[in-house]
């Protein structure tokens, strides 16, 4: 069930906090405009210059441009970003989806600031007063829990000039003071002192305005998983999520009483798109190439030389070993990958009481090897242990990633020092999967300044003649309503489950770009 939070759509101050961001978004995105219909009449990624090493260019297979491309020739945008023919076997990403600075801020305004985003979980501000500052694409953020427990999301911007007045990322407090003027704001958002007001000598109206901090336009709660968004114009939480909602309730179900972040957390910076993440955390074809170290450390604690057990990623590749992706609504996207050693798993410590509360079906759903993405920025990896991950796009070559570990609430302390002992040898930053794996993003991110490369890669195709419309087997068997699935032995190792979220990307900016020049 979605609770949804904050103040009404309608609301005057809502409104106003719109139009204002609006407003400032307006300038920037005219003078991207600007940017990319300069590009139209030159450049790397000019009509005439797509290359593609080993496929001929869209006009020569059969079209005069590719399908589904955001530019449609009636208005300035990107140039054959996209091109995706299902029936053709075809779906070629330029590169420049990964390296054009204008492009990167056409996605901050319409993939980030126009729709639901993730901010937090609740178990990060549980107490009355608690507070978490975030993001929503380039706009900060603030949640912050009254007194009466109520959960409140505001733009962390003082309506008298405009600084932030949370300086800090979480806490406790009954009070935020912005640093600049000394405007006091309670955690419902109103302002309750203006510092020297009756000194001001303010005109008459200044009694009429609104005083308080922006509410975000939408605020929703899913299961304790809190999501954001700064238009008004979206649609109702539960159905933005669509099928992954199947995903979350099977980590928040793993206990009758939720899911919990652990306290702890990890920051850590990448100098690549944020894309490379968005598509690395449902690739299992990198992980016997990217992470040899893990998987040797692995096969000698099999051997004998130590008692602890993590995933053991060489079962990714075994043929015997069944798998399959899906790609839902919205940007959505899950794999999932048979466990072959699902006692290492501190949950299947649980697995009699588990079957016994959510059925076997459920209770094996919740013990396979699952990694999913909520669109565009909440990611989860369930293995041994299960990590969230948060994108935070920074720059177009620059990310900053948030990760939590998080688990069952009320589970036993031996199986949470076995969870936090799983997470931190695999996930953390120091860890034996991470440095790998930003290594390898700011190679690729290197590796696209090359020019004289071709402008599309081969990077999006395997599995794409074992894709389906609608839900396998599984699928059905498990309830789920996939747009595609793609079902089949591990070691296909899948690329089309990052199909979907281009698609709703590309959708979202094309939606985006219309909006502006039809207003």
């Amino acid at each position: 069930m979605v609770c949804l939070l904050g103040c009404g759509v309608n609301t005057p101050s809502v409104a106003l906090a719109w139009r204002r961001h609006a407003a400032r978004s307006d300038r920037l995105a005219e003078l991207t405009l600007r940017s990319l219909n300069r590009r139209r009449h030159g450049g790397h990624n000019q009509r005439d210059g797509y290359r593609h090493g080993g496929v001929r260019p869209a006009a020569q297979r059969g079209g005069t441009r590719p399908m589904n491309a955001i530019h449609d020739g009636a208005r300035p945008g990107p140039e054959r970003y996209l091109h995706d023919d299902p029936a053709a076997g075809i779906f070629d990403l330029h590169r420049d989806v990964y390296r054009d600075p204008a492009l990167f801020e056409l996605e901050m305004r319409y993939v980030f600031e126009r729709h639901w985003v993730f901010l937090a979980h609740e178990t990060q501000i549980p107490q009355p007063l608690d507070y978490l500052a975030t993001w929503i694409g380039h706009q900060p953020v603030l949640l912050h829990r009254d007194d009466s427990g109520r959960l409140n999301a505001f733009l962390n911007v003082c309506p008298h000039k405009g600084a932030a007045v949370c300086q800090s990322e979480s806490g406790n407090r009954k009070f935020h003071v912005c640093p600049y003027h000394g405007w006091t704001f309670d955690a419902r958002g109103d302002c309750v002192l203006v510092k020297d007001r009756a000194q001001g000598a303010y005109p008459a109206h200044f009694e009429q305005a609104d005083t308080r901090l922006p509410p975000l336009a939408r605020f929703g709660n899913y299961r304790g998983f809190l999501f954001g968004s700064l238009s008004p114009d979206v649609p109702p939480l539960e159905e933005h999520l669509a099928g992954i909602s199947a995903f979350l309730d099977m980590i928040v179900d793993q206990s009758p009483d939720g899911t919990e972040v652990i306290p702890g957390r990890s920051y850590y910076t990448f100098d690549a798109n944020w894309k490379m993440q968005l598509e690395n955390c449902l690739d299992t074809y990198h992980l016997t190439s990217t992470h040899p170290s893990f998987m040797n450390i692995a096969a000698s604690r099999a051997s004998g030389g130590s008692s602890f057990r993590n995933i053991d990623i060489a079962d990714f590749v075994d043929p015997a070993i069944p798998s399959g992706s899906y790609t839902f609504a919205n940007g959505h996207a899950a794999i999932w990958i048979e466990t072959a050693n699902p006692e290492v798993r501190p949950l299947y410590r649980q697995y009699d009481a588990l079957v016994a509360r959510v059925g076997r079906q459920r209770a094996d759903m919740m013990l396979k090897t699952i990694n999913f993405t909520v669109f565009p920025n909440l990611q989860f990896s369930c293995n041994a242990c299960i990590q969230m991950r948060v994108m935070r796009p920074l720059a177009v070559d620059r990310t900053e990633m948030r990760s939590f570990c998080i688990g069952p609430r009320g589970e036993p302390a031996d199986q949470r020092k076995l969870r936090i002992h799983q997470f931190e040898d695999f996930f953390n930053p120091t860890g034996l999967a991470t440095p790998d794996d930003s290594r390898v993003y700011e190679s690729v991110q290197m590796g696209l300044r090359a020019r004289g490369a071709p402008d599309a890669g081969l990077g999006h195709l395997r599995g794409l003649a074992q894709v389906i419309e609608g839900p396998d087997a599984f699928a059905r068997e498990i309830g789920i309503t996939p747009l595609t699935s793609a079902s089949g032995r591990s070691d296909m190792q899948d690329e089309t489950v990052f199909h979907g979220s281009y698609r709703e990307w590309a959708r979202r900016i094309r939606a985006g770009l219309a909006s502006e020049v039809t207003a």
